[in-house]
């Protein structure tokens, strides 16, 4: 990225085009910004996007995919997450403005775009709570603690979801330290289990991994894109609250620079220590890291019997028991801390007329939108019911749906946010950019077509798993890509991601609709 001397402008309020800076939002969402307070510094920005990048929820899915998930690692690596890093870098300092990708695809696309993408990003963090973190916590307690039978698991359910509800709604002052812990658990709990991996190799060695399946295929590329990319992103979801920071300008980019290498080193690491640990055939998308923390954890007392049951005992229990709650916690702050970024966002599009305007009320006890955080809530405690009663408990299938409509709903904002970037450029060429994407013209739309053409093929092989395999002579069948919960029920899959995605369509017309008072009160 290159670099031009941040000015400390940050507290300024913004101008409107013909000034040549970022132009304000309505006179709705002017009134509510003095609500907000500046408690954010960059430490707390770098560890806000740790915990928000390292997400604890899709490394038993990668691992699961064998070496080559790590090699396919490595090439998104350079072909998405360099991109996309620098993208937003160049965003977010450039439009440091409340509600970060609403702002940027107002200022590229219009309101109502602007509307309907928002909406997407926005319910994606109740699917995302309410589905696949919330089966993960309730599968490691009963894995480490005790079983939850009947309405107990979803009297955990609500539990794990209200907890999170509860830490989203506090001030800036109070909320910031939930991503702190989260970004210092995984740390330790990652750690910790690198080092045990370490023990566990010394004391029984580990499985030995042929160079040959490390070679990168296009099956697995199909099977791991989703998740791979999924881990990459929530670099703009400090830029929602851009206004509540000390010096967004400087904070944002150096933050990602420095996240994003911490992530790649905290995500590898525990993979491929799953990888040397568990035999392939009993790794799962769900369990994978679980699993192989309770064999690890063995080295401090316990046993794997001959049919890979494994019993913790004395210190070996007492650490699974730890690890297991610095997991959940790892959890629940995932979703905390995106909640906190994209509930900003939607606070912020509801002010402005893209949504109904008493969502876009800044609590002045606490300056964050508690009524959108209430409304998420609710949200995710009734997907958690709902689907816990189509799938009928079945948490592989539980899981393999919401994970996958998280990705979908996130990524399909992306495809119209991403963009913003080359058209920003072209409507706002005076804007002050302290940090650029490197390459001028060129670089900018090399970086722009890496990041929105991956995601928006992400999209496609999520709502039909294995698109492409088969396909001029290349091995393999579209139906072994279904997730295997699913497996040869290829319409029960599409229509778990498809029908909730018309749904949120039309949740975002009618909020648009709803914001037309709003919208009245600027002609």
């Amino acid at each position: 990225m290159s670099h031009t001397p941040a000015t400390p402008e940050t507290s300024a309020p913004l101008t409107t085009p013909a000034s040549a800076a970022t132009p304000d939002l309505s006179e709705g969402w002017t009134e509510q910004r003095g609500r907000l307070r500046k408690e954010l510094r960059r430490f707390d920005v770098l560890l806000f996007l740790i915990c928000t990048l390292v997400g604890l929820d899709t490394i038993g899915s990668v691992a699961a995919q064998g070496p080559e998930g790590l090699t396919w690692m490595a090439v998104l690596a350079l072909l998405f997450f360099l991109p996309y890093g620098l993208l937003v870098a160049e965003l977010g300092s450039a439009f440091p403005v409340q509600g970060g990708p609403y702002v940027w695809t107002r200022l590229a696309f219009g309101r109502l775009t602007a509307g309907l993408n928002q909406i997407l990003y926005w319910i994606s963090n109740p699917v995302w709570v309410g589905g696949s973190l919330c089966i993960i916590a309730l599968t490691t307690w009963e894995q480490f603690f005790t079983p939850l039978p009947g309405l107990w698991k979803y009297a955990a359910g609500l539990v794990f979801i209200w907890g999170g509800a509860l830490a989203v709604v506090q001030s800036v002052r109070v909320g910031k330290w939930v991503p702190i812990a989260g970004a210092l658990a995984r740390i330790v709990l990652l750690g910790f289990f690198l080092v045990s991996v370490v023990v566990y190799a010394v004391q029984n060695g580990v499985h030995t991994l042929p160079a040959s399946e490390f070679a990168p295929t296009y099956v697995g590329f199909v099977a791991l894109v989703p998740v791979l990319i999924f881990n990459y992103v929530g670099f703009e979801l400090p830029s929602s609250a851009a206004e509540e920071m000390r010096n967004p300008r400087r904070d944002i980019p150096l933050s990602i620079l420095r996240s994003g290498l911490a992530s790649l080193v905290l995500y590898g690491g525990p993979i491929l220590g799953i990888l040397f640990v568990l035999p392939s055939e009993r790794i799962g998308s769900l369990g994978g890291f679980i699993d192989a923390c309770k064999a690890v954890f063995t080295v401090y007392g316990g046993s794997i019997a001959a049919d890979g049951t494994v019993t913790l005992t004395g210190a070996g229990a007492v650490f699974g028991g730890i690890a297991a709650a610095g997991l959940i916690i790892g959890l629940l702050t995932s979703g905390v801390t995106w909640a906190m970024g994209a509930h900003r966002a939607q606070a912020v599009a509801c002010a402005d007329g893209a949504g109904p305007a008493w969502l876009g009320t800044i609590s002045e006890k606490h300056g964050t939108p508690v009524r959108v955080n209430l409304l998420s809530a609710v949200l995710a405690s009734v997907l958690l019911v709902v689907a816990l009663n189509l799938t009928e408990g079945d948490g592989e299938k539980y899981f393999a749906a919401g994970l996958g409509l998280t990705i979908c709903t996130t990524f399909i904002s992306y495809v119209i946010t991403f963009p913003s970037l080359l058209v920003l450029r072209r409507k706002y060429p005076d804007t002050p950019r302290p940090y650029t994407v490197p390459g001028g013209r060129l670089g900018a739309w090399t970086v722009t077509v890496l990041a929105t053409g991956l995601v928006a093929f992400t999209v496609v092989v999520l709502i039909w798993p294995g698109f492409g395999v088969g396909w001029f002579g290349t091995d393999g069948s579209p139906a072994d890509s279904l997730p295997a919960a699913f497996a040869g029920q290829r319409t029960a899959y599409t229509l778990s991601q498809v029908v909730p995605l018309m749904l949120i369509a039309v949740i975002g017309l009618v909020f648009y609709a709803l914001g037309a008072k709003t919208r009245r009160t600027e002609r």
